[in-house]
């Protein structure tokens, strides 16, 4: 179904979607941009699957940006058709794919090795969090070529590490070793680069078995909550705790509780 990327199940409720194209640096592609969505779309109607891994194919990138190699016979194409609006296709087709991870009411990793710059560090900071091997490399290399931070990056680098570091890194290019990243909030944690896999696949079972309601309700207030007020996100806790307080999750963790067991919730 997918050419530029490889879906699995790699846990119970944990799905994994993996960049595949290893031999352009995991660079997104017009088509890989078009086969995210459908994946990520696929990802938040299936029930069964509560988190999700974003990682890349091969050792060397996690996503290296969009794909300038002129390897994409189709978006060439529409270039070389409209060349005022050079990359229109693909830059929109990110930018849709960063907006439904921000969206996703399910929490999402992105699991990093080797590079993340540019629109790939942008898809990575659209996860709700990051676990970066330590010879990860993370900034925006967007300027070196005279491009832009336009998949997302001009809201997402400032939201993250402050805008005058977020102005720096990219108007100089700047790219980060790992801990680096990690210092200016680019990086949820860094770990052995040989056991990157196995950290993000046992932090993303972990949510998988949380109470899904609650968790969705904890990302939307959340997310709201950072472009809000105290007051207004205080309002929108209550209503949440009137969806959450009398689902039957509530009900089942307070009686695992009380039987000192794990508690099995189904997410409703």
């Amino acid at each position: 179904m997918y050419s530029t990327l490889l879906i699995d199940e790699p846990a119970p409720g944990v799905a994994r979607i993996t960049l595949n194209r290893a031999d352009h640096l995991n660079a997104y592609s017009f088509r890989m941009t078009q086969e995210l969505q459908a994946a990520l779309d696929a990802f938040r109607d299936d029930d069964s699957k509560r988190a999700l891994i974003l990682t890349g194919a091969g050792g060397r990138a996690f996503c290296a940006g969009g794909d300038i190699s002129g390897d994409d016979p189709e978006h060439s194409a529409k270039v070389a058709a409209q060349p005022l609006g050079h990359g229109r296709e693909m830059r929109e087709g990110m930018q849709a794919v960063v907006l439904r991870l921000r969206r996703l009411d399910k929490p999402s990793i992105a699991a990093i090795h080797g590079y993340a710059v540019a629109g790939g560090l942008a898809l990575a900071l659209a996860c709700d969090l990051r676990i970066a091997g330590a010879s990860a490399r993370l900034g925006d290399t967007s300027g070196k070529i005279g491009l832009l931070p336009d998949e997302g990056g001009a809201w997402l680098f400032p939201h993250f590490m402050g805008l005058d570091r977020a102005l720096k890194m990219t108007l100089l290019s700047e790219v980060y070793p790992a801990e680096e990243a990690a210092r200016l909030g680019l990086v949820t944690e860094v770990v052995p680069d040989e056991d990157l896999e196995s950290h993000a696949l046992a932090l993303a079972s972990a949510l998988a078995a949380k109470a899904p309601l609650a968790v969705r309700l904890v990302k939307m207030m959340m997310h709201k909550a950072a472009e809000t007020s105290l007051e207004a996100s205080m309002t929108d806790a209550q209503v949440a705790v009137m969806v959450a307080n009398p689902s039957q999750d509530v009900r089942e963790g307070l009686k695992a509780f009380r039987e000192k067991r794990p508690p099995k919730f189904e997410g409703r």
